[in-house]
């Protein structure tokens, strides 16, 4: 059992305020103490919850606790996945592997590496969109499988018996149907900008994101907590 210190800093009590002028079952200041905790034991002893990086991360618990009182007043809409940006080192990655153990079974996101997925297509070729898309279904049920796509836009494009294919774009169109049809649920995070987003899978998916996903950034001046 985790127990909560006496102290607040400003944002817990900021937070807490917040949190309980809207009816809600969760304490998110003790929510905010579990994480940290969690983080310890999951990611390195030295975790800890910035001040500054507070705001993202109380919109993230709403969002993965499916929190639907605290969502909306946080501007989250709980029907679209999560497009999480920030600086390189900020946390990213990590703060969505904690997300996944607070989440209900069936929203519990695959986090899955962008690299991988464009090594994977230079092995098995076109399959592979399938696997991402068509194909990422619970076993025999019409219920999708909800996907973290981690560090979007580091992977590179790869050639499969000489054809080249933008693989993570075409697999996040082909989500984006998917989405439409069987409300596929797909969570992104990535150090690169809307531009740069555009710049590299072109504006018809950009235009797409904006239905996709909920945007959420962490503050340019996060520290990178590699260090």
């Amino acid at each position: 059992m985790i127990t909560t210190p006496n102290h607040q800093t400003e944002q817990d009590r900021s937070t807490s305020t917040k949190t309980k002028a809207i009816q809600t079952r969760y304490d998110y200041h003790q929510l905010m103490q579990q994480l940290v905790e969690l983080g310890k034991k999951l990611c390195c002893p030295h975790f800890m919850v910035d001040d500054i990086d507070r705001p993202v991360v109380l919109k993230l618990l709403a969002y993965f606790l499916r929190d639907e009182a605290v969502a909306p007043a946080e501007g989250i809409d709980l029907h679209k996945g999560i497009l999480l940006t920030g600086p390189i080192g900020c946390g990213k990655t990590a703060i969505m592997h904690l997300m996944k153990r607070l989440s209900p079974e069936s929203y519990q996101p695959k986090i899955i590496s962008c690299r991988q997925v464009s090594f994977e297509f230079s092995r098995i070729g076109h399959d592979i969109i399938s696997l991402h898309t068509n194909r990422a279904f619970f076993p025999y049920t019409s219920v999708p499988r909800v996907h973290c796509y981690d560090d979007l836009g580091l992977e590179q494009v790869l050639n499969y018996w000489g054809n080249s294919c933008n693989v993570m774009g075409e697999i996040l169109l082909s989500r984006y149907d998917l989405m439409i049809s069987n409300k596929m649920i797909t969570h992104v995070t990535t150090n690169l900008n809307s531009a740069e987003l555009e710049n590299k899978y072109g504006n018809r998916l950009r235009s797409r994101m904006r239905a996709m996903f909920n945007l959420l950034s962490y503050d340019p001046a996060s520290r990178d907590k590699r260090k």
